[in-house]
């Protein structure tokens, strides 16, 4: 086989960073062509620059090239020139951007996630030796389905509570009827921060509510939605990017599905008492309706510090159940196990702590974009 050659989309977002650093550290060979939108140009050369920093290999820097482009526009916003350069080279696309907050404007939304991946997936089609096609998409395409949700399903009838859920589903039928690419699709659950460090790139969903606990006054509670009885499925950002490399170097896994999910995940309750006692606090006695903590969150000072969309309230008591066969398979034997979440939830503490501490002495609010 040739040189390998990657293109990944939605640089220099916080899962790309890491997979392009973890791709590039597994083959020596491999070369990494990162599009880029143009207001994160500055953002992605740092990015890039920091690889040899962090590594102390400078060759990990000459291995990444960096393209201003968009998924939105025809041929991903590229010249003719550049794009028939890329074409001819790329051997594998990673496609990661997409429009993420629960709270997106739905316009927005699809013109990211639904056209956004057609044009990618055009971009494909005019690869002649594109052996992968990587698709980054969410277990949440499930929408409102409950019970155990399979691998290989995807249109049920469900419906969608926002235009996340719903854009994310019509990417992923985008991507499962071109069968001309060589896909396989990734539907990560809720990604949190690395295991090890706790690093995590903002505060915006169904988790860091939970957060509200370290940085709230003492005197304002944060109420858990209902009984919390629903899993709370995490996976930390460090273990979804393991697992994908090693899903993307099989073979086999093209027209395949893989829910990188954790397999045994915390109620709801149960993660935000281990929150809570971290914190130095407990939880109310008595579960608060979804309504009341929706208003509890718009206290000017809790809304500034973690600005956590109200629809994420909605996923606490969501009882939907992700079947991860697919991805068990593709694992086993490689020694990547999603890790417990009792075993880095004081890691991810320690980094929020750190991080409020840091954005008051600043004057800062504290909250993460």
């Amino acid at each position: 086989m040739s040189d390998r050659h990657a293109l990944v989309t939605g640089y220099p977002g916080f899962i790309a960073r890491r997979l392009v650093k973890k791709a590039l550290l597994t083959d020596d060979r491999l070369r990494i062509t990162t599009l880029v939108e143009p207001s994160q140009q500055d953002a992605a050369r740092a990015a890039i620059a920091e690889l040899s920093d962090q590594s102390g290999d400078l060759d990990l820097v000459n291995r990444v090239e960096m393209v201003v482009g968009d998924v939105t526009a025809i041929d991903v916003g590229l010249s003719g020139g550049e794009f028939r350069k890329l074409t001819g080279a790329v051997t594998e696309i990673f496609h990661l951007a997409a429009a993420h907050a629960l709270a997106a404007e739905r316009r927005h939304a699809e013109r990211v996630n639904v056209h956004g991946t057609g044009n990618v997936l055009a971009f494909a089609r005019a690869t002649p030796n594109l052996e992968r096609f990587v698709h980054f998409s969410s277990a949440y395409v499930s929408g409102s389905r409950t019970g155990v949700i399979m691998e290989d399903e995807l249109e049920e009838g469900q419906t969608f509570r926002n235009a996340y859920e719903a854009t994310k589903h019509q990417a992923e039928v985008l991507v499962r009827r071109a069968a001309d690419v060589p896909a396989t699709i990734i539907r990560p659950a809720g990604v949190v921060g690395d295991s090890r460090t706790g690093e995590i790139d903002r505060f915006d969903t169904v988790y860091h509510l939970g957060m509200l606990l370290v940085a709230s006054p003492v005197a304002v509670p944060v109420p858990l939605v209902g009984e919390g009885s629903a899993p709370l499925n995490l996976v930390p950002v460090d273990y979804l990017v393991d697992a994908v490399q090693a899903i993307a170097a099989q073979p086999e896994s093209v027209g395949r599905t893989y829910h990188v999910v954790d397999p045994n995940p915390l109620s709801a309750r149960r993660v935000y008492e281990a929150i809570a006692a971290l914190a130095g606090k407990k939880l109310p006695r008595y579960p608060m309706p979804p309504n009341v903590t929706k208003a509890l969150l718009r206290i000017p000072g809790l809304e500034r510090m973690a600005p956590v969309s109200h629809q994420a309230i909605d996923y606490l008591n969501h009882m939907a159940f992700y079947n991860s066969r697919n991805t068990a398979e593709a694992l086993e034997g490689t020694g990547i196990r999603c890790p417990h979440f009792d075993a880095y939830v004081d890691n991810l503490m320690q980094y929020v702590r750190k991080y409020f501490e840091r954005s008051r002495a600043a004057g800062g609010v504290g909250g993460l974009r």
